[in-house]
């Protein structure tokens, strides 16, 4: 990456990103919302990515990702969330055109062996989980929801694991497909969450085409995949059939674009070049803190996505 040219891009751009005097008397707050959209990809933030700047309002955050031009978002905890603030947050995304994203769709076993032990019990308490989630996803307008296999079984053979995954899997889906909604998998590397199953693109390629269901995809995390394995693009592109959903994070650090070693530039081409038409979350921190780093986030993305035009 040419850091002159991204540091003569920012200075260019910051007058049209700064938002140090951002105002509480901004476009939601007059009821007038114009169109902003400033990327040609999906990218969704999350929310506390903009608290500085927005407050610690949800709905005034919401309000702020789609005035800088953000069309998406996503929130791993909705699910956690009281139903007031879903409804709340669902209407400001439908006033604002702001897409929903992943959120969390059941209880991931970190530690314990989960859905890869073949315990019934196990089995049944995701499958409610799921259940449980279509009501959520329909009151947000949401379509994908992630999922985590959990840990390894040590005492079991990795194939015996990967059957009880694919068999747990085969019914959630069951429960989704009438409904039009997607559980995407998403592989976790092994450095920041060693002992998980599913690590790897070609294992959650493997699982979701035997499961053979349109509602379960791979979540693409790419800032996990070029820790765990790299190749970013061939992966992208072998797996392409089965990936519902793509998250972003530049390596180390997991942080926004352009601070660590992944050519997003590059990687965002590709991803836009398929006509792509999915949202790529931004589940990242930021580089730097305060408002000055919040404005930092969306000239980065800015930068990237500058390519793509």
């Amino acid at each position: 990456m040419n850091r002159r040219s991204f540091a003569k891009f920012i200075a260019l751009s910051a007058p049209l990103t700064a938002f140090s005097n951002y105002s509480l008397s901004s476009s939601w707050k007059t009821k007038t919302f114009p169109s902003n959209n400033q990327f040609n990809l999906k990218y969704a933030p999350h929310l506390g990515m903009f608290k500085h700047s927005a407050g610690d309002n949800p709905i005034d955050q919401l309000h702020f990702m789609a005035d800088v031009g953000f069309q998406a978002f996503e929130d791993n905890r909705m699910r956690q969330r009281e139903m007031k603030l879903q409804n709340e947050m669902a209407s400001t995304m439908e006033k604002r055109g702001l897409q929903m994203g992943v959120f969390v769709a059941h209880t991931i076993s970190w530690k314990k062996a989960d859905l890869t032990s073949g315990n019934q019990e196990l089995r049944e308490k995701f499958l409610k989980e799921i259940t449980d989630s279509i009501e959520i996803a329909k009151r947000i307008h949401a379509k994908w929801m992630t999922v985590v296999p959990g840990h390894i079984d040590p005492r079991q053979n990795m194939d015996y694991q990967t059957s009880h995954v694919i068999e747990t899997l085969k019914h959630a889906s069951e429960i989704l497909e009438p409904h039009g909604l997607v559980m995407v998998l998403e592989p976790l590397n092994f450095m920041n969450h060693p002992g998980l199953f599913l690590t790897r693109i070609p294992q959650a390629y493997q699982i979701c085409k035997a499961v053979d269901s349109p509602s379960c995809k791979i979540l693409f995390d790419i800032y996990h995949q070029q820790i765990q394995e790299g190749n970013l693009i061939h992966n992208i592109q072998t797996s392409w059939d089965e990936i519902g959903y793509f998250q972003i994070g530049d390596n180390p650090g997991r942080k926004e674009p352009t601070t660590g070693e992944i050519n997003y530039k590059n990687v965002f081409q590709y991803i836009h070049s398929q006509n792509y038409q999915g949202i790529l979350g931004m589940e990242h921190g930021n580089a730097s803190e305060g408002i000055e780093g919040e404005q930092s986030v969306i000239n980065a993305y800015k930068f990237v996505d500058n390519f793509l035009s």
